[in-house]
């Protein structure tokens, strides 16, 4: 296990700029207002020759009721008792507030390893800030500017020894794992094997209020993201390492995604780009809805980006424990999803409820299946065959008179399937026709729900000299015996 630092302070002090400074990556978002961090986010953090997790948390303020400030503040107590290490961070510029202090006799408490770092120290308007932060008694204070990325080396030189520190403990800590083996047993299954599999990466997208945080919190089986009756609770996209049924995955919590008319603030904004990313990382997105209100236009809106995305889709239906007449609602849903999204015709349709975790287990069971089919190959010698049936079914149309010929198909890629098929006349196959084809290979290979692609492409007729110019006529003259013929 690594060294894990976690950053904390009050709200708008540069604990996220210096988080992705750290990660060297722009994961957090960031924003003049206070407050915009609210989940734990974490990363891998690199240092010059230091290799450690760092948590970007919320900013401590001092409530302590249930509130949303409240359980933010508890979400950021429950890191600090997590990490290794506390990152203690103050505006230099603004100096210390009570607040500081409150806080920093917390730390003292709860944290055996309290580092003091005064932010945004750059320039000589600093300098009173940063000698006022030795009342805190946290001892020396580091002298940082995030932004502009002063003052690491300060950070590193104190962030070593405990590094150090942490790595022996972990090496006198760990388990005897050298025994004797007997030379005579080669039976391989009585020596565990490790495993390097790439976890699965899944986004839960949906509108807000629709339990995508409550969702990630009953798979991962801790409160680990911020959840409450408030709409728009999550800003980041916050990603978390996890195992499933024995399943390694990434799962990435998103903003609510609210119409583009409705999304005015600039934080939204962000918050819903961030969103709209996860989706294009994510190998299966879960699109979760609420079960008094589905399919509403912005439903169908993210559902269909999920789709033109290429990803793996699987829709969840959420707070179904409340629902009362569940036959007749999940007819209804069942009807209403073959209509309004036929581009997602078979994909798995699933009622859970994240509060209870009733539904989960198939929920699990159809990620896999989307995951699988969205892998699915086929061969080249099974799909000629197959189109050979579907062109002898029902022949492409022949527009303006000229008969379109669909002579070759083969597989070109997977993650989603995507086909050649070599054609005359490529760009006059209709649309109707791509889809006859494409509902065709849904059912014919069984690969529901899954976006297919399907690319129409030219074949060169046979005829050598086609596209070829004209000699002039002057050239075409021939002369025997002095006479002209």
């Amino acid at each position: 296990m690594t060294l894990t630092l976690a950053i904390v302070g009050r709200p708008n002090v540069g604990k996220s700029t210096l988080f992705n400074r750290l990660v060297g990556k722009r994961l957090a978002l960031v924003d003049d207002q206070p407050g915009v961090t609210r989940d734990l986010r974490e990363g891998a953090a690199r240092l010059a020759d230091l290799r450690f997790t760092v948590i970007d948390t919320a900013g401590l303020e001092e409530v302590t009721d249930d509130s949303l400030q409240g359980r933010m503040r508890r979400l950021t107590e429950r890191a600090v008792d997590m990490a290794d290490v506390c990152l203690f961070m103050i505006d230099a510029r603004t100096g210390i507030t009570p607040t500081d202090e409150i806080f920093a006799d917390i730390l003292r408490k709860r944290s055996a390893h309290v580092l003091l770092a005064a932010n945004k120290a750059e320039g000589a308007a600093a300098d009173a800030g940063v000698l006022e932060a030795y009342n805190l008694g946290l001892g020396e204070p580091i002298r940082l500017s995030a932004e502009h990325g002063e003052g690491l080396n300060d950070l590193y030189t104190q962030l070593q020894p405990l590094a150090d520190l942490h790595a022996e403990n972990e090496r006198s800590e760990a388990p005897e794992v050298d025994v004797d083996l007997d030379e005579e047993d080669d039976d391989p299954d009585a020596i565990p094997q490790p495993t390097n599999a790439k976890p699965l990466q899944v986004a839960v997208v949906g509108r807000p209020n629709a339990g995508k945080s409550t969702l990630i919190n009953q798979i991962v089986g801790e409160d680990r993201l911020l959840t409450g009756p408030e709409a728009g609770i999550t800003r980041d996209a916050i990603s978390l390492r996890t195992d499933w049924n024995g399943t390694p995955m990434r799962i990435f919590d998103t903003a609510g995604m609210r119409k583009k008319a409705k999304v005015q603030e600039k934080l939204e904004k962000l918050s819903v780009g961030d969103g709209l990313r996860a989706v294009k990382f994510a190998e299966v997105v879960v699109v979760l809805l609420d079960a008094a209100i589905p399919f509403e236009q912005q439903d169908l809106r993210i559902a269909d980006l999920a789709e033109r995305e290429g990803r793996a889709v699987v829709v969840a239906i959420n707070k179904w424990d409340v629902e009362e007449d569940k036959q007749a609602k999940l007819r209804d849903l069942k009807e209403s999803f073959e209509r309004l999204l036929p581009q997602l015709k078979g994909a798995p349709l699933i009622t859970v409820s994240a509060k209870t975790g009733r539904g989960m287990d198939r929920l699990h069971d159809a990620i896999l299946r989307a995951y699988e089919v969205w892998n699915r190959r086929v061969s080249t010698a099974q799909l000629n065959r197959w189109l050979t049936g579907m062109l002898e079914a029902h022949p492409p149309p022949a527009p303006q008179g000229k008969r379109i010929k669909l002579r070759y198909m083969t597989q070109a890629k997977t993650r989603p399937p995507g086909f050649v098929v070599m054609c005359s006349h490529p760009d006059k196959v209709p649309e109707s026709y791509n889809r006859y084809l494409v509902n065709g290979l849904r059912l014919d290979f069984d690969m529901p729900g899954t976006p297919i692609r399907i690319f129409m492409r030219g074949q060169n007729d046979a005829n050598p000299y086609k596209g070829r110019k004209k000699a002039p006529p002057s050239k075409l003259r021939k002369h025997t015996n002095g006479r002209r013929s």
